[in-house]
């Protein structure tokens, strides 16, 4: 017997077989335990690893508190970018109706986000370590891991069928409000130390 793969699949009553929405609140509790569990890593690892003073520099800049400052302000402009058309898409901005292409920037803002953060939180990581020393760097470190714990959280929630509506808009909201937080103790605090420099 031959099985075509283009076939439609037989229609199963709402909720599944038994009746039940597919996953339900354990395939929302797994992306969170996961998600917890990163945040959890990255700070093990921040606090146990010896800080090294220094992860990487790129030419052209004065220093890796430059760069680092540089990298997450143009992660912060991209996590603006999500945040806007994410409340495009949810019509959540009056007199303004989403482009076509709108959750494509949305996408693509939200990788290059990330990618631009990555080695910013490389550098915090390896370099500084987790850091309590101030209330600034306390609040940096713990949600510099809790800002990964929730991305990855998140990345997880678009996989799972059904969620309810409100789920994928906190998730992202408490992404963008931790990155937000992150950037104010990090890149404005480094430019009004140090000044704008590159």
């Amino acid at each position: 017997m031959s099985v075509d793969p283009n076939a439609r699949a037989r229609d199963l009553p709402p909720g599944g077989p038994n009746g039940q929405t597919p996953g339900g609140a354990a395939g929302y509790l797994v992306p969170v335990l996961v998600g917890a569990a990163v945040a959890v890593v990255l700070g093990v690892y921040g606090a146990l690893h010896e800080p090294a003073g220094t992860a990487f520099n790129l030419a052209g800049f004065s220093s890796t508190g430059a760069v680092k400052s540089w990298l997450a302000t143009a992660a912060f402009a991209c996590g603006l970018g999500q945040l806007v058309s994410a409340l495009a898409m949810y019509g959540r901005l009056p007199g303004v109706r989403p482009a076509s292409w709108t959750p494509v920037l949305h996408r693509w803002s939200g990788r290059v986000a990330f990618l631009l953060a990555v080695p910013v939180a490389v550098h915090c990581l390896y370099a500084l370590g987790y850091q309590t020393q101030s209330a600034r760097a306390a609040w940096h470190s713990l949600l510099g891991c809790f800002f990964f714990g929730a991305f990855s959280t998140k990345m997880l929630l678009l996989r799972v069928e059904r969620l309810p509506g409100w789920l994928l808009p906190v998730a992202g909201g408490l992404v963008f409000a931790a990155l937000t937080v992150l950037w104010l103790t990090s890149a404005l605090w480094f430019f009004r130390t140090f000044g704008v420099t590159t």
